[in-house]
């Protein structure tokens, strides 16, 4: 909406539209430019309503009272246009046909749009008969007029700079509960990073312990000039040391993961193993829940394709959108579990596949599932099915907006309530 010129026209269509389909008697094209919350005023002393249900009403009478076509002969235009609003004032005559005789009606109209969702919508329509004299007898001049227009764009002009501090209010409301949705998350990563951390730890230190006990007996053997003995104890030591190696790093790699989750994302893209993060925060967001209620089980099912090389994403956001899918996932098996169903046997999935000049990563669960009737709300912001106090409904609306606006990717969601759920997560390679 930064061309000027190019909002003029749009919002001229959307008013020029709005009337025309009212002369074609066209309602369902008529009410598609308004607002819900429209304000309509007529002439007559009834002729007002707050909303469009009751907008749609006061029409349908106008329709029953002159069901037949009638002609809009606009006489002069005037649009005035303030960043998100604008207004048009009009004055237009009316022909109808009653009883084979036409019925002219002059009437001048004041209409008032917003910018809405990524489109103009008529917010007021204000009808009235034009009376060209003034209450002192006088006419009124275009002096008066042009006064009486830049009192209105200065009230307008002080709303607009009211809205825009709003708005900038909101922002930084939404900064702060984005910061709260991330640490959320990463509080569910604790716990499982400290069972995850554990494991390589306890290798480590078994396999220190085992070599401690192996260079006392090759030395033992050295004393005692058992060279081979020695030789083949020391390629056990060798061994071992391999894998205390192996267990250090996956130590360090669980470490890096934790750090680099809880920082801010730098927005850099980096070459990045998907099938290593998918796997990482699989486990890492299982083993959260497990903390949390130890009678917690799920089989965890993995397919990940081995032929991907490594994709430039920027790893902090992808990770953050996956471990919420995982959180998710889990989150609805373990509610499904409650219901105590013979044979339920709670299951996450996740799978990569490369798909032309695209990557897929795909999670799914038998849990819950999603009422079909919710589906198109799940990405907006501040909207959950979680009971209050459990989410913030924030979470698939920023993993929606990391992988549409920061990817150039697809964030897409197929489901069956009571059955399962799966997010599909598609990246461009």
């Amino acid at each position: 909406m930064n061309d000027y010129s190019d909002k003029k026209k749009q919002i001229m269509a959307v008013h020029t539209s709005f009337w025309e389909a009212l002369a074609n008697r066209d309602t369902e094209l008529r009410f598609s430019f308004c607002a819900d919350d429209i304000t309509f005023i007529g002439t007559g002393l009834n002729e007002r309503a707050e909303n469009k249900a009751a907008y749609k009403l006061i029409n349908q009478k106008g329709v029953e009272q002159f069901p037949d076509l009638f002609e809009l002969d606009f006489l002069w235009t005037h649009l005035t246009v303030f960043e998100n609003t604008a207004w048009v004032e009009c004055e237009v005559v009316w022909t109808h046909k009653i009883n084979d005789e036409k019925l002219r009606e002059r009437v001048r109209n004041t209409t008032i749009l917003k910018y809405e969702n990524n489109k103009w919508l008529i917010a007021l329509v204000h009808g009235s008969s034009p009376d060209y004299r003034l209450q002192d007898g006088d006419y009124m001049t275009n002096a008066k007029t042009i006064i009486k227009n830049n009192e209105l764009e200065r009230q307008v002009h002080d709303r607009t700079a009211e809205l825009n501090k709003t708005l900038q209010d909101l922002k930084a409301t939404q900064t702060q509960l984005i910061q709260s949705e991330k640490m959320a998350s990463l509080g569910e990563l604790t716990a499982g990073i400290a069972h995850e951390i554990q494991n390589p730890l306890n290798f480590v230190n078994n396999f220190s312990e085992v070599n401690t006990e192996l260079i006392d007996e090759m030395q033992q053997d050295l004393k005692s000039g058992k060279t081979d003995e020695a030789i083949a104890i020391s390629n056990d030591i060798k061994d071992n040391e391999q894998k205390i190696n192996h267990h250090g790093k996956r130590a360090d790699a669980i470490v890096k993961g934790m750090l680099q989750h809880s920082r801010s994302s730098t927005g850099v893209k980096e070459p990045t193993d998907i099938n290593v993060l998918a796997d990482e925060y699989l486990r890492l967001s299982y083993h959260g829940l497990r903390a949390k209620d130890k009678s917690f089980n799920a089989t965890l099912k993995t397919d990940y394709d081995e032929s991907l090389s490594a994709i430039n994403v920027i790893p902090q956001d992808v990770g953050r959108v996956i471990l919420n899918l995982f959180t998710n996932a889990f989150y609805s098996v373990a509610e499904k579990m409650k219901q105590n169903i013979v044979g339920y046997e709670p299951t996450v999935s996740a799978s990569t596949k490369k798909a032309g000049n695209k990557v897929e990563i795909r999670i799914r669960d038998n849990g819950m599932g999603i009422p079909q009737k919710v589906m198109d709300k799940v990405f907006q912001p501040f909207y959950t099915t979680k009971p209050t106090g459990q989410g913030t409904g924030l979470g698939l609306s920023i993993s929606y907006d990391i992988i549409t606006k920061g990817h150039g990717g697809e964030l897409k969601a197929e489901t069956k309530e009571g059955e399962f759920a799966e997010f599909t997560i598609i990246l461009p390679l």
